[in-house]
């Protein structure tokens, strides 16, 4: 049961980090295709666009918590056990981070 209650958790926080990236497009893509009547008349030309992406900070840990376990007589008795925990930072609440931190180092305030 811990193994899959670690496994949920993984996959939990790998859909989250999927979903909060933050992707911006640097360059534009270009595709020329050859044009072919019996002879080809132009030389075909492929630019791909390039992407940054920033990816969400993960903090996967543990905490103890009071659950409910049944016992051998079949009564419910409360234990302590570890369960997993997540941390998902956005892209965007990183970069704001970054920008307080900057501003932070340049001594100037916004009012």
């Amino acid at each position: 049961m811990f193994k899959t209650t670690i496994t949920a958790a993984v996959v939990v926080a790998a859909a989250l980090g999927l979903s909060a990236c933050d992707v911006k497009k640097t360059q534009e893509g270009n595709v020329t295709v050859p044009k072919y009547d019996v002879q080809k008349t132009q030389q075909g030309n492929v630019t791909l666009p390039k992407y940054d992406v920033t990816t969400p900070d993960v903090q996967v840990g543990s905490k103890e918590k009071t659950i409910n376990v049944p016992n051998v007589d079949v009564h419910a008795e409360k234990k302590t056990i570890e369960v997993p925990t997540v941390g998902v930072k956005t892209a965007k609440e990183k970069e704001q981070e970054q920008a307080s931190k900057q501003m932070g180092a340049t001594g100037t305030t916004t009012k």
